[in-house]
């Protein structure tokens, strides 16, 4: 079904061990604007979507699981040669205790990742204005993450991402105006 090249969407490298910024992180991996959250979306919206748009919800849902396995690679190496101690000072302390190093899904606060995350009415436009708002704050955690950071390896990859956000949340209002335009087509004056 798919051709799976062994290699991220975009290079990841990180400058030093630093558990606090895995931790900030780990919300864009299990949070509620996280990118599990927008792949599981749109793959599901599209069974109620258009024709005319179908393939753009299975396009970005497909790439957030690629955003995913980044942020699961930054996780990582953020993680990878912490001790229990630096863990623990970073406010993953419980997160150690259940999962060691291990990713799990679940947001920045430890609160695990819920299906209640994902949205879907049912209805195209309502749908797509959802999505919009989900890349805005997508973008937005992106920018935040950025902000903290010092690691200018890392931001690099995070501004890839926060880029692929702008990117989607325009591709999506594209699709609301295609769909607009046929609803206006089909209505009689």
């Amino acid at each position: 079904m798919w051709v799976y090249e062994k290699k991220l969407q975009y290079p990841v490298r990180v400058s030093t061990c630093n558990p606090m910024l895995a931790k900030f992180l780990i919300e864009q991996y299990g949070g509620a604007d996280g990118e599990l959250s927008a792949a599981l979306r749109y793959l599901n919206q599209r069974y109620t979507i258009p024709d005319k748009v179908i393939g753009l919800l299975t396009d970005i849902g497909t790439e957030e699981f690629a955003h995913l396995e980044m942020i699961a690679t930054m996780v990582f190496k953020l993680t990878k040669d912490a001790t229990p101690e630096q863990m623990k000072a970073a406010g993953l302390g419980a997160h150690y205790a259940n999962h060691d190093n291990a990713l799990y899904y679940e947001n920045a606060g430890g609160v695990p990742w819920t299906a209640t995350y994902i949205q879907a009415k049912g209805d195209p436009i309502a749908d797509l204005y959802e999505d919009i708002a989900a890349e805005e704050k997508a973008r937005a955690t992106y920018q935040w993450i950025i902000n903290m950071s010092d690691d200018t390896d890392l931001n690099d990859s995070l501004r890839f991402l926060r880029q692929r956000e702008i990117i989607h949340s325009q591709r999506f209002r594209e699709a609301v105006e295609i769909l607009k335009d046929e609803q206006g087509k089909k209505r009689i004056f």
